[in-house]
């Protein structure tokens, strides 16, 4: 099932630079594995430069090998047990999520994206060593990258389509419509083709095409591509109910429970693959500094759900009893005493603060990330952590790094301050609390809070600013590279991608073919008919040489009247095929201006890339022999030097 994106607008967009891609290690790793002299030993030593790289091998080769066995704590061990292919995708997401963590569209929540994406991914592994429908380190990529499409075009065009994610409101059905209707293609399509690209095999782009379009696979049940494509729609399903808010994931189980018969998983193996997910999804996040947070057994939502816990949080009324007061500054009061919370939380709330408690660590720091206060009072003595595990926890993650923190406890202690600085607290207070000491220290903390409010503003406004730049340097490049009449690259981005295409294919020793096309007689029309018709028939028969080729092939306008397919992984005569494909496409087509009918035919050149073409401009120009060849033998016919023309001749 080949994604149904135009391929020369995709080639346009990975021209673009703005598409992502992996940078640095992986895509040196990447170009290595490419190599047919790559050996381990020098994948090794490459991979070794990026220690964090090494984490993550490891933690994946551990992963699939499974209990009661040796663990791997080698590059080598690691990629004996991956492969080159597994370990080459790995590498490619990694290097996608440390690169992309944020960006220019507001509405796209890129931290969520990427625990979802990283829960779909080990979810898919999980399903997959029990399937075996497919390598479970492999599947771990594609879990990854399945959404890959919806990172690129919230790249691509970050204000657009914060608009479109404003709109769909979740709903998946409506977000491929508005993106179709906006970028003439889906994620899906643009995720499956980004895919492909990088090299994924066809079972794999399938699969994450059918779930990101919600389509059931066209293959049948029971088959390879069909339970890949299972496989994958309850991955997505397990993490979209993992990252949903506790009072909902009752009503998702149902939907869960299905999919998971559909892969012959009853409810009690769907409830311990799921705890094992969450498990290992934790890991995973602490290893990428991505979110993840131990949930709940799933085994509580085969049960009726129990009413949800209310939070204490108040919100500040103005004193005339008037709607709450807009942005009063939260504070989160982490203490074990009750007595010493109750007591703070009233001088907070009548200083016109929000308010949020918590009586040990683990419950401060999921209210952190729920809350997100500007300050945190902080209880030295806690009943499960301690506050420096608390503080170095929080200052990992991207909403603790901005928290003003200040400790409570013994201020005559120097090892305890010493302590509590170096683990990230602003300031100290000793305990009993007295208070207008303590709020005249919130009231310094609001300013540093203030500070910081003003300098993520001016953040934001120069990430608009740049990111605006960045939507018009794209377009005038894109305008640059394409053709006005046709809308196929021009020549200069025939020329740049012709080099890289020849490069590809002597590292690859693979063939590359190239056809060259010439409209016969095209400067009668214009000087018969006038500009405007010949315009309109160039125009028409581009359309009849775009369908005569296949997806993959690229066709561009030389200029005038000439045209250039470039055909990767073809040999000589399978691009004389496709030439009398073209040939006839044109022939047989009913061209029209205005009230005229028009006839026109086409000349075509073939050459293919042997020992005696040194070069990507001498196959180029073997082409245009052929085209010569073919005028000279009388048009309307398809030549190849040292071939013999085909085709039938116009006078």
């Amino acid at each position: 099932m080949a994604p149904p994106i135009d391929v020369s607008r995709f080639e346009q967009l990975k021209a673009s630079g703005d598409l992502p891609s992996p940078k640095g290690v992986a895509l040196a790793v990447m170009r290595m594995t490419q190599l047919d002299e790559c050996s381990m030993a020098e994948l090794a030593q490459l991979i070794r430069t990026d220690p964090a790289f090494v984490g993550r091998l490891i933690k994946a080769a551990n992963g699939v090998i499974g209990y009661g066995r040796r663990p791997v704590v080698s590059v080598q061990d690691a990629l004996t047990v991956l492969g080159m292919p597994a370990v080459r995708n790995m590498a490619l997401g990694f290097s996608l999520l440390n690169n992309h963590r944020s960006g220019a569209c507001e509405g796209f929540d890129y931290g969520r994206y990427w625990s979802t994406s990283l829960l779909s991914a080990v979810a898919l592994q999980a399903v997959t060593l029990r399937t075996r429908v497919a390598a479970p380190d492999e599947t771990y990529c594609v879990g990854l990258l399945a959404r890959v499409g919806e990172l690129a075009l919230a790249t691509l065009y970050p204000h657009d389509y914060a608009v479109i994610c404003h709109d769909a409101q979740g709903d998946i059905a409506r977000l491929l419509a508005l993106e179709s209707r906006s970028f003439a293609m889906t994620n899906a399509e643009l995720g499956a083709a980004m895919l492909a690209d990088w090299g994924l095999p066809r079972l794999f782009t399938d699969a994450a095409f059918c779930v990101a379009s919600g389509l059931e696979s066209s293959h049948p049940e029971g088959s390879r591509d069909a339970t890949l494509s299972l496989s994958l729609s309850l991955a997505r399903q397990m993490s979209a109910l993992c990252m949903a808010p506790e009072a909902e994931r009752p009503a998702m189980m149902q939907s869960l429970k299905m999919a998971g018969s559909r892969l012959s998983f009853d409810e009690e193996a769907v409830a311990v693959l799921a705890d094992g997910v969450v498990a290992e999804w934790v890991e995973w996040g602490a290893l990428l500094h991505v979110h993840a947070e131990q949930l709940p057994p799933f085994e509580r939502l085969l049960r009726p759900p129990s009413p949800p816990l209310s939070v204490a949080v108040e919100a500040t009324t103005s004193p005339d009893g008037a709607s709450p007061v807009s942005r009063a500054l939260r504070v989160l009061l982490v203490d074990a005493v009750a007595e010493v919370r109750q007591e703070l939380r009233q001088v907070l709330l009548e200083a016109g603060y929000e308010v949020a408690e918590a009586s040990d660590g683990f419950s401060a720091t999921e209210l952190a990330l729920d809350f997100c206060p500007d300050m945190m009072l902080l209880g030295w003595q806690m009943p499960d952590v301690s506050a420096t595990e608390l503080l170095l926890t929080l200052r990992k993650t991207r909403i603790g790094r901005g928290i003003y923190v200040l400790v409570m406890g013994d201020c005559n202690s120097e090892e305890m301050a010493l302590e509590a600085f170096d683990a990230g607290a602003d300031d100290m207070l000793a305990k009993p609390v007295a208070h207008r000491l303590l709020l005249a220290r919130l009231s310094a903390g609001k300013r540093l809070s203030s500070l910081h409010g003003e300098i993520e503003q001016d953040r934001e406004e120069i990430r608009h600013f740049a990111a605006e730049l960045a939507v018009s340097n794209r377009r005038l490049q894109e305008v640059a590279l394409t053709d006005a009449l046709t809308g196929f690259p021009n020549r200069r981005f025939f020329s740049e991608r012709l080099v890289q295409e020849w490069a590809a294919s002597l590292r690859s020793k693979r063939p590359l073919a190239c056809i060259m096309l010439d409209v016969d007689h095209f400067k009668q029309i214009n000087d018969t008919y006038g500009h405007d018709a010949g315009d309109s028939a160039l125009r028409q028969v581009a359309v009849a040489i775009r369908s005569a080729v296949r997806t993959h092939d690229l066709v561009a306008r030389m200029g005038g009247d000439e045209f250039v397919v470039l055909c990767p992984d073809s040999s000589i005569e399978a691009a004389m095929v496709c030439a009398e494909r073209v040939r006839r496409a044109v022939d047989e087509a009913q061209l029209s201006s205005g009230l005229m009918h028009l006839k026109l035919s086409v000349s075509a050149g073939v050459s293919c890339r042997d020992a005696a073409i040194p070069d990507a401009e001498s196959l180029l120009k073997r082409a245009d022999q052929g085209l010569y060849m073919a005028k000279q033998a009388g048009r309307n016919r398809v030549a190849a030097p040292q071939l013999r023309p085909t085709g039938s001749g116009m006078a």
